[in-house]
């Protein structure tokens, strides 16, 4: 007899091959599976259909904020734990989740998410706990923010999970550079066409003031050379981004 109302999965993927099966793996125990895929050009497709209870749905790309909506919005039911291709679901939280979704208490659940960089788990920097709501009714949640950045905002109460949610983030120091290079990208524009405007105080303190934020008010010392690179990059991508403003409002 079924113990907890069911639950679907939305995932959102472009070029993931390498990365999902884990994902979906960390997942058996939901009733649905919805894949949303960018028209992947890997084997990505072939490698979510060779699970049950997976369905894949190609659609073309929107940006993060529409593009996970589209997939939250896809589920079939109520309850939806939305997760990137990259997480993973611990067996702690999975055990949590589903003793909670027996008898539901709020509309949505937080949970700790810890990153895995450099072949150590990151605990301070600001990377951890992180708190991020995953897991919701469908009809109170919706994907918000500005692009690349998102967030699961919920109309109703959030309680709190303790479970880590597994975020194995970058596979080297060039995937986590070509990330900064993307993301940075975007987020200028997004700032660029919202009128918002960057001046060289801001490319010149801000990321000196990130890197004192992480490395030192977040203890990103204590992670060790991780920390520090973590730390070091983090204030690169605020430059990156400032200065593309920046360039951007120079025409």
């Amino acid at each position: 007899m079924r113990q907890h109302p069911p639950i679907s999965a939305a995932i959102i993927t472009f070029n993931e091959e390498t990365r999902i099966a884990d994902c979906i793996k960390s997942l058996s125990w939901v009733d649905e599976i919805v894949v949303v895929d960018s028209h992947s050009t890997d084997g990505t497709i072939g490698v979510v259909e060779s699970f049950p209870k997976t369905r894949v749905i190609e659609h073309d790309w929107e940006g993060h904020v529409k593009q996970k909506n589209f997939a939250l919005n896809a589920t079939s039911h109520e309850w939806v734990i939305s997760l990137d291709s990259d997480e993973r679901v611990s067996q702690r939280l999975r055990g949590e989740i589903l003793e909670v979704m027996r008898n539901p208490s709020a509309e949505g659940y937080s949970m700790p998410r810890k990153v895995f960089y450099i072949n150590r788990w990151i605990g301070h920097c600001g990377w951890y706990p992180a708190r991020k709501v995953r897991l919701a009714k469908k009809s109170k949640a919706a994907w918000e923010g500005v692009d690349p950045h998102d967030a699961l905002v919920v109309s109703g109460n959030v309680e709190i999970l303790h479970g880590d949610l597994y975020h194995l983030s970058f596979d080297s120091v060039k995937d986590h550079f070509n990330t900064i290079d993307n993301f940075t990208s975007i987020g200028a524009l997004e700032a660029f066409n919202r009128g918002k405007r960057s001046n060289l105080l801001d490319v010149t303190t801000r990321p000196l003031f990130t890197f004192l934020k992480m490395y030192v008010v977040k203890l990103g010392f204590l992670d060790g050379v991780p920390g520090l690179i973590i730390c070091g990059l983090s204030a690169f991508h605020t430059f990156t981004k400032y200065e593309r403003l920046r360039e951007l409002w120079k025409g």
